[in-house]
């Protein structure tokens, strides 16, 4: 099996050399590439896919919450390791899907506990990697949905509201991203809605070929004509 693809980024050079040559000996990668800065990390992800991005919070002109929050909506998105100086950071880390958070000057233990979660993470199938919970930064917490207790999902402006019977999540994110994310056991219902099809209780017809779903919870969702087909084609209706 090749080693990873991985990509460093940090606008300093000493910290640089020094992911390298932990990189190099720890993590056998089949490709190592780095970017001085955000905007140079954004032009080498859009030529080329990695398997992992070490990536410094704290930089001129884009941070690395900002490289994050460009990356995480494509469907071969990187998994993100932070590298920081500032622990004020941690839970927006993980707001962005962030799988670990190096606190710099980290040592070589505490490196290789990171490295020992990417590997894990890269070792998961993709169906596995879709029924894991997301980890969601909520007011100061740090949440942990289950896929399977999610009804549905709505957009709002560039976060999405995550509902479940027990509550309602915000997270910073895109709808189509979402459902890359959650798999074939949801379905794109409106330009604004996710629905979980093992939810829906009823299909009610509409004017001008829209329609409603009826949860089993009760909720009433819009279902419009653009995804009407695909979503009675998941629930054998079509």
């Amino acid at each position: 099996m090749n080693g990873p693809r991985i990509l460093i980024v940090d606008d300093e050079p000493p910290a640089r050399d020094k992911l390298r040559r932990l990189l190099t000996e720890h993590a056998a990668p089949s490709f190592l590439a780095e970017a001085r800065n955000g905007v140079e990390a954004l032009q080498v992800l859009a030529a080329q896919d990695f398997d992992a991005i070490f990536l410094d919070m704290h930089m001129p002109e884009l941070d690395g919450l900002g490289v994050a929050q460009q990356i995480t909506s494509a469907s071969s998105a990187p998994n993100i390791i932070f590298v920081t100086a500032y622990d004020q950071f941690a839970l927006q880390a993980f707001e962005a899907n962030a799988i670990d958070y190096l606190l710099k000057p980290y040592d070589e233990e505490r490196f290789l506990r990171a490295l020992a979660k990417l590997n894990t993470r890269l070792q998961l199938s993709q169906n596995e990697r879709k029924s894991a919970p997301l980890i969601i930064a909520d007011r100061g917490h740090i949440k942990v949905v289950p896929v399977a207790d999610i009804l549905y999902v709505e957009t709002a402006d560039n976060y999405v509201l995550i509902h479940t019977m027990e509550a309602q999540h915000i997270w910073r994110q895109t709808l189509s991203a979402m459902l890359q994310r959650l798999g074939s056991d949801y379905a794109r219902c409106h330009r604004r809605y996710l629905v979980r099809l093992d939810k829906i209780a009823q299909f009610s017809p509409a004017q001008k070929g829209d329609g409603e779903l009826i949860l089993h919870s009760g909720v009433v969702l819009p279902c419009s004509r653009q995804y009407r087909e695909e979503v009675l084609l998941a629930l054998g209706m079509s």
